[in-house]
């Protein structure tokens, strides 16, 4: 069961991520968490970097669905300038939206990963769903109140992880988890 939350990968950010090593895998669409994901909890819009970003994904011919517990106000604000189709309200680890992402981009799950900042959401719900995982750092030290909690939690398991040598990376990981 604590497999489940080990992701597939791991990185530093989503600029981290090698669109060209997704292509050779196949992968024709990128599933993302919003908050600390992409931008920072507390941030409304994304920067030039993360516009650029998606910019050279859509340019090689990969889809985007920002996929995020947040509510639609959040998500649909940040997400309608940048014309990225986004599911709210997620209910992260539930699978169905992750799947639901699938079926709007037209693609099977081994053609979509799961790229998010947590472990007990994106990840440990990328894994049920049998979908390639992306673990990033989150960009904020800060977190809103409900993602504390899931944060502490966290700490437990890439202590239990580090424990079984279940990770590799955890030289990469920043210093708050």
């Amino acid at each position: 069961m604590i497999k489940r939350f080990v992701p597939d990968q791991y990185v530093p950010s989503i600029f981290e991520i090698s669109i060209e090593e997704l292509k050779e895998k196949g992968i024709k669409g990128i599933i993302t968490d919003l908050d600390n994901t992409l931008v920072e909890w507390d941030r409304p819009d994304a920067t030039e970097e993360l516009i650029e970003w998606f910019r050279k994904v859509k340019a090689e011919g990969i889809d985007i669905v920002v996929v995020s517990n947040n509510n639609e106000k959040r998500v649909k604000a940040f997400s309608d300038p940048h014309e990225i189709t986004f599911i709210h309200s997620a209910k992260k680890p539930l699978t169905r939206a992750f799947k639901t992402a699938c079926n709007i981009m037209k693609i099977k799950r081994s053609e979509a990963v799961v790229v998010g900042d947590q472990l007990l959401t994106d990840i440990f719900g990328g894994n049920r769903g049998g979908f390639h995982t992306i673990l990033v750092v989150p960009v904020a030290k800060t977190d809103g109140v409900f993602t504390r909690v899931n944060r502490r939690m966290e700490r437990v398991v890439f202590r239990w992880m580090k424990r079984k040598g279940l990770i590799e990376w955890e030289n990469k990981k920043d210093s708050t988890r």
